[in-house]
């Protein structure tokens, strides 16, 4: 038997081999259409090749796409597991020409490979044309021999291909393959073509024209080719059997499924094995290529994908999460040729395992309801919209599964019921919302969030990306344009721009259309917490609501922005180890140049404890961990020991961001963050502390720089201390010690210098007094005034005054640059009958001062106007007189 894998590689290698480019397969998630949800078809990531809107480094391609399709028009979902051919996700092999080879080339390469490198059989073949495409008709005739019997013509637009209602389009030409008759079904163009007997495997599409408005306008200047074939419809072609899921893949991943729920895959358990299997690969692809669950947008598809899955692992007796148990098996399957699926294996599983187990519960208790609700009810009947709502408003049981379930049992919902119910809790949401007090200016976001949707961040796995216009907002009320000049708000319904929140700032970068327009980005909100608002300056051209832009954020400053991200989760673990578990954070600013964490301490942190901070961060830099996010609910988060900050608000899921080395029972970091990070702790490169303050009382605040910020003022640092040993004539390694010497020598002439200046002040260097004691009062009196003596000194000549005298009073007026400073000592026999405090005062007064102090036997005390310091010692002087009256 041929093998899916050996048929995948078949196919590359004879294109291959006959001068194509082998392109790999792009991710899920389309980059250059954002009307698509995912890639649901071969050719899409050629879509701008194919408009000459890109160039590539070829003409000829070849490819084996993913594409999922699973939501909007190209919705399968409901089907899966029911049908012999319907899918989620599937594979389309397909061989394009980009103005090279046309239809001759394109219906002789398919005839070749499905007739002499596969050995299918010529006589079970037949090939539908457009009515009207005479040349493909006569091609097929003459490359591949088809009686005109076996060439049908067909009138209908399956037969005719358009990338939309403008841009390339033309005919198409199918190939089917009989399966016999004893399968029920007739050849296309038959009334009984929708029998499983005549299989569509391959499409060739013919891009001949151009249309605008649904309308032919023109002839490509470079007809092109884009062909499409279904890998497992192929598969079960080639291996003989009528049902993709009878294919080896398929086969595989249901024994898998059996085992584990030890039941068969067969009678009304069929369909749940094929669900299962399905499911397993749309949701481990999507969460390879970055899609993780969500209620809204990408994230609420695979959701949805996961849990019709898990419905049915329930419905077979899976008394455990059973999704990720089978992830093993998908790997060994596809992850030779995938190898994105082996890279992130682990997330997978976690993935899956998180999500069953939270929706067990739901599905629980939502089954028991529903039970309840359709007990009166026979086959046929319709739940009610409101009991529908209910389930789902009330108990989280969503709608699908709601229907899905109902299903099984013959019955049906009322849409239309639940759809008003809907939005009766909605105007009743919104009604609330305007009481709350909330800004009016909020309004035109709220209005906007109901009417188009929250935006789906594409920014967590690359900085640029396609986005359609779904509002221009400018000085607080909606436009639909704007032009060159204008400042204003553009919000899309898909954004890599991060909005500020959680302390770190918005993205900047660029928008361009291929009109001409340029839009510089200055900045990136987030109202209500669900839009992304870019605040845009417009420097070229126009846009208008509808428009798609290609979005570029800044690369270098959100790289520069999320290594600080990340260095703060790290540093609030190093605080943690090194201060203890009282540390929590306060607040936070990342910013591309820096980052500010303010954390719970009660006092300034030592140089040792900064140090040991500073190497615990750059230890978990260097070890260069890969850094892991998955989705929790945060009660789950928490119980798992990721860290929460306390007062804010969460909602039914957050991100749960593992970084650094395990320990004993986790990762050194784990904490609930939405913002942007690096991919592995050694893209931080550097982390330098570079300031630690007092934010308040009991909060502490640090400064840090990393990458290369922190290497330029490390350099800056270094080049100061280059100028500094320049200065001081020595080695930057002898500066410490240069310094030292200069700082004693320094202290040592300072210390002469004021022995000098004392000296000269008290009497050109013999320490006397200019004039004897004097007797006042019945007192001996010693009183002098100096200029340029240091206040700091009076006391001590003081002192040494009162020693002169033996019993006495001594005063000394001090005068520095206008001011002057008083001193006044009574010996200690005196104290009973004079106080210092009280003459010094007299003397504060007349120097135009207030106060001073000090004890009985020594007070001081000073004023500003030192020209009256003869009078200040007179006043001294009168003072002592008046105690002796």
């Amino acid at each position: 038997m041929t093998s899916t894998n050996d048929i995948r590689r078949g196919f590359l290698d004879y294109f291959e081999k006959n001068g194509h480019a082998r392109v790999q397969s792009a991710p899920l998630v389309p980059h250059n259409d954002p009307t698509l949800m995912f890639v649901n078809a071969g050719m899409v990531p050629f879509k701008n090749v194919f408009t000459g809107l890109e160039s590539r480094p070829y003409s000829t391609a070849v490819s084996s796409q993913k594409c999922v399709r699973a939501g909007g028009k190209h919705n399968d979902l409901d089907n899966v597991g029911y049908t012999a051919r319907h899918h989620t996700f599937f594979e389309m092999l397909g061989n394009f020409s980009f103005g090279d080879y046309f239809k001759e080339q394109a219906i002789l390469h398919a005839w070749t490979l499905l007739t002499k490198e596969w050995g299918l059989p010529a006589d079970r073949l037949t090939a539908t044309v457009y009515h009207t495409d005479d040349q493909a008709f006569d091609l097929w005739k003459k490359i591949a021999g088809l009686p005109e019997e076996r060439i049908i013509r067909i009138a209908t637009k399956d037969n005719f291909w358009a990338m939309g209602s403008d841009g390339p389009c033309g005919p198409c030409s199918e190939i089917f393959y009989d399966h016999g008759d004893h399968i029920p079904g007739g050849p296309p163009g038959s009334p009984d073509e929708d029998g499983d007997r005549f299989v569509e495997i391959w499409n060739l599409v013919f891009m001949q024209f151009l249309q605008e408005n649904d309308e032919i306008v023109g002839d490509l200047p470079k007809p092109s080719i884009d062909t499409g074939m279904g890998l497992e419809r192929v598969a079960a072609v080639l291996q003989g059997v009528t049902d993709n899921y009878d294919t080896d893949t398929f086969k595989a991943l249901i024994a898998a499924s059996e085992a584990l729920t030890h039941t068969r895959a067969e009678g009304e358990q069929q369909a749940s094995h094929r669900v299962i299997a399905d499911h397993l690969r749309a949701s481990g692809f999507l969460v390879a290529d970055g899609v993780l669950p969500a209620n809204e947008g990408r994230g609420y598809v695979l959701r949805r994908i996961m849990r019709r899955a898990m419905r049915h692992a329930h419905i077979l007796g899976a008394k455990d999460p059973l999704m990720h148990r089978l992830v093993p098996s998908l790997v060994s399957e596809m992850g030779a040729a995938f190898p994105e699926l082996v890279r992130a294996q682990p997330l997978i599983e976690a993935t899956l395992e998180q999500e069953e187990t939270r929706f067990r519960q739901t599905l629980s208790n939502g089954l028991r309801l529903l039970d309840e609700a359709t007990a009166s009810m026979g086959e046929g009947g319709t739940l009610p919209g409101a009991t529908a709502f209910k389930l789902y408003d009330t108990y989280g049981f969503p709608y699908d599964l709601t229907e899905d379930a109902l299903r099984a049992r013959g019955m049906s919902v009322d849409r239309t019921g639940f759809d008003a119910a809907m939005a009766e809790q909605k105007a009743a949401a919104r009604a609330a919302w305007k009481g709350s007090g909330e800004k009016a200016s909020d309004e035109l976001w709220y209005d906007l969030a109901e009417e188009v949707g929250a935006t789906e961040f594409t920014g967590y796995n690359g900085t640029e990306g396609e986005g359609a216009v779904v509002a221009i907002v400018k000085d607080g009320a909606r436009v639909d344009s704007a032009s060159e000049g204008e400042t204003v708000t553009i919000v899309l319904n898909q954004t890599p721009f991060y909005g500020e929140s959680g302390g770190q700032v918005g993205d900047a970068g660029k928008l361009t259309a291929l009109n001409g327009f340029e839009g510089v980005v200055e900045d990136t909100s987030k109202p209500l917490g669900k839009l992304h608002a870019l605040r845009t300056r417009i420097a070229k051209g126009s846009v208008k609501v509808g428009d798609s832009l290609h979005q570029s954020v800044d690369a270098e400053r959100r790289d520069a922005t999320r290594a600080n991200h990340s260095a703060t989760h790290l540093l609030h673990a190093a605080l943690r180890d090194v201060l203890g578990g009282h540390v929590s954070q306060k607040g936070s600013l990342v910013a591309p140049d820096r980052l500010r964490f303010d954390f719970s301490h009660p006092k300034a942190l030592t140089a040792d404890e900064i140090e040991r901070i500073e190497a615990d961060v750059n230890a978990e830099i260097r070890a260069n961990e890969d850094v892991a996010t998955r989705l929790m609910t945060p009660d789950d988060a928490v119980a798992a020991g990721a860290l929460a900050l306390f007062g804010e608000k969460y909602g039914d899921e957050v991100r749960v961001l593992s970084m650094g080395r395990p320990g004993d029972a986790k990762h050194y970091s784990v904490e609930l963050c939405g913002g942007t990070h690096v991919s592995a702790t050694g893209d931080i490169a550097l982390f330098k502390i570079v300031g630690e303050s007092a934010v308040s009382s009991g909060v502490r605040r640090i400064e840090a720089l990393t990458g290369e910020a922190a290497r330029l003022w490390l350099n800056a640092r270094d080049e100061k201390l280059r100028d500094v040993a320049a200065s001081l004539k020595t080695s930057p390694d002898d500066v410490p010690l240069r310094v030292a010497t200069l700082v004693e020598t320094t202290r040592r002439l300072e210390r002469e210098l004021a022995e000098a200046k004392k000296a000269l002040a008290m009497g050109g260097g013999s320490g006397a007094p200019a004039a004897g004691p004097e007797q006042v009062g019945g007192h001996s009196f010693l009183g002098q005034v100096v200029d340029g003596l240091d206040p700091k000194g009076l006391r001590g000549e003081v002192d040494a005054m009162k020693q002169r005298l033996g019993t006495g009073v001594a005063a000394l007026v001090a005068v520095n640059d206008g001011r002057a400073s008083v001193a006044v000592g009574v010996t200690d026999d005196l104290v009973a009958e004079v106080s210092a405090v009280d003459l010094v005062k007299a003397a504060v007064a007349a120097l135009g001062g207030q106060g001073g102090g000090g004890r009985p036997d020594m007070a001081q005390g000073g004023g500003p106007n030192g020209g009256e310091a003869d009078a200040a010692l007179q006043a001294v002087r009168d003072a002592l007189q008046s105690v002796a009256a």
